[in-house]
């Protein structure tokens, strides 16, 4: 396919780096100037790990181990910051639920949704300022950071009782936590993986939905047993464990460009592309929160289709599928092109939620138990492995408009976009729900809708850059 891109060769106009694999043997080796206690490794551009037949270089002579214990350990903290920060996050379902029949329960649902939209906003939205830190800096200290106030604000969910406790707490402390780990979690991985950088980082999101899987069920058991305040308390000393396995294995490699800054830099979006896979994110993460958030209290509204105890599972049923969603579509990415996987995926959102999730809330009062049963079961699992690549694929997609030396920077800005998105995202599908009488076909069709926006912006950049043909792997 001579006239074709590879998605590993663009033009040469274009702002992106033409990418190139070589073979150990070409590679250019230098010494290694870091100590065993940096934070950074102070290496040449060219550092590479001999001997190793899979190491990949990309324009700039950044060479990349691609595997190795190092590399694997990176992977393993951020799989550790993930399961802590998109734990927290993927269990909001479960506190929104629980919240609004007991300690918050005289708030409507889209009052209490602002307490979980600004936590979600803050934790995409402080990363303009953190992405620029971390290629400065590295991620030591920011994990550090973000560990202190994840931890704080776990251990005070449980004395908290009014409305603004909670806006504090969970939404500010535990959301600027959250900031602090997820940007150093995802793109230190970008720093030892190019060639399957799709693969690594799909692995490290998995900890995300495996914490999403074992929080909620974990809570909705400890609940009745030990109460709100013992049971956040019990989630809080699991995330001591994850998080110094964050701290101690999240490392940065390649060093800072000579003209590194860590001031914002808004002009990135001068890159269309770049800007429209932003504008992408923003509706993929608009659509995304609302059924995680939503799914359980649909559920219990359903006149008995569904009953409680089986409500807060269908949670860690999404979370499930996420895990498997996060890491497949990462691994096939790197073989049949990154964009080519997410418009797939994104496809697969907008059909299960206009396809099942619409229907069941429709039917919700008139069809048979079994049938909304049914179509609420597959909507979360399917839900739930398509939208795992919203995690896993999109920071690989920014990677491939970037240079790995600013991923940090690039995968924050784009991540504050995102925010604002997840500010108002579940506001409005509260407001739904009241403006549908209690109903939430309103929700199910906003989030549809969602996806369907977020899936022109990445076929536009696909089109736009590896060209209107299928076999194209980009």
């Amino acid at each position: 396919m001579a006239d074709t891109k590879d998605a590993r060769t663009l033009d040469a106009d274009s702002p992106t780096p033409k990418m190139k694999f070589l073979s150990s043997d070409r590679d250019r080796s230098s010494q290694d100037h870091g100590t065993a206690n940096s934070d950074v490794e102070k290496s040449s551009p060219s550092t590479n790990v001999p001997s190793d037949p899979t190491v990949s270089t990309d324009d700039e002579g950044n060479t990349y181990p691609e595997g190795g214990l190092r590399a694997w350990s990176v992977v393993a903290g951020g799989f550790s910051g993930m399961m802590s920060c998109f734990g927290y996050m993927n269990t909001v379902g479960t506190y929104q639920a629980y919240l609004a029949t007991h300690q918050l329960s005289s708030y409507s649902e889209s009052t209490i949704g602002w307490i979980f939209s600004i936590y979600i906003f803050l934790a995409f939205g402080a990363g303009v300022q953190i992405g620029p830190l971390f290629d400065k800096y590295g991620p030591f200290w920011l994990i550090v950071t973000g560990s202190v106030c994840t931890l704080l604000s776990i251990f005070l969910l449980g004395v908290c009782e009014a409305y603004w406790h909670f806006m504090l707490v969970f939404g500010v402390l535990g959301g600027l936590g959250n900031a602090f780990i997820f940007t150093p979690s995802v793109s230190a991985v970008g720093h030892y993986f190019f060639k399957k950088r799709g693969n690594a980082t799909g692995i490290a999101a998995c900890g995300g939905a495996l914490g999403g899987v074992i929080f909620p069920l974990m809570l909705q058991d400890l609940f009745p047993k030990v109460g709100w305040a013992w049971a956040t308390r019990i989630q809080g000393f699991i995330y001591i464990f994850l998080l110094a396995a964050a701290i101690l294995l999240v490392k940065s490699r390649l060093p800072p460009k000579a003209n590194a800054s860590a001031i914002p830099d808004v002009r990135v979006f001068r890159d269309i592309s770049f800007a429209m896979v932003t504008f992408g994110a923003f509706f993929l993460e608009l659509g995304l929160f609302i059924p995680i958030t939503y799914i359980t209290s649909f559920s219990l509204e359903t006149n008995g289709a569904i009953d409680s105890t089986f409500a807060y599972q269908l949670l860690a049923i999404f979370n499930a599928a996420s895990f498997f969603g996060r890491w497949a579509p990462g691994y096939v990415a790197d073989k049949v092109g990154r964009f080519n996987t997410q418009i797939c995926a994104v496809s697969l959102c907008v059909a299960s939620s206009l396809g099942l999730w619409l229907p069941a809330t429709v039917l919700a009062n008139n069809a048979s138990h079994q049938t909304i049963l049914g179509l609420t079961t597959a909507f979360a699992a399917l839900m739930g492995f398509a939208s795992g690549s919203n995690i896993s694929l999109t920071p690989v997609c920014i990677g491939m408009l970037c240079p790995t030396k600013e991923y940090g920077r690039y995968i924050a800005t784009t991540y504050t976009v995102v925010s604002t998105g997840c500010l108002i995202g579940l506001p409005i599908a509260g407001a739904l729900v009241s403006a549908t009488g209690g109903s939430y076909w309103g929700v199910a069709v906003f989030t549809g809708l969602s996806y369907v926006c977020g899936l022109g912006c990445f076929m536009t950049v696909r089109v736009v850059k590896g060209g209107t043909k299928v076999g194209v792997l980009y």
